[in-house]
């Protein structure tokens, strides 16, 4: 399937947004007086930041593409 420029810019802030979010939730756990008892959450949190990333490098790579 083929995007435009603007939906994969889009696409581009809307994951550097949830990334923003993600790392401040796993600060807050980490902060908290038991970060043990958030493992599961963290975890979570942790693999979705991981997962995103990947997509934001893909889409770069999109659109690097189609600058050629």
């Amino acid at each position: 399937m083929d995007y435009t420029r603007e939906d994969l810019q889009e696409a581009h802030r809307q994951i550097a947004s949830t990334i923003h979010k993600l790392n401040e939730v796993i600060k807050t756990f980490e902060a908290k007086p038991d970060p043990d008892r958030y493992k599961s959450q963290l975890t979570l949190a942790r693999r979705r930041v991981a997962a995103f990333t990947l997509a934001q490098q893909l889409i770069r790579d999109q659109l690097d593409h189609q600058e050629m």
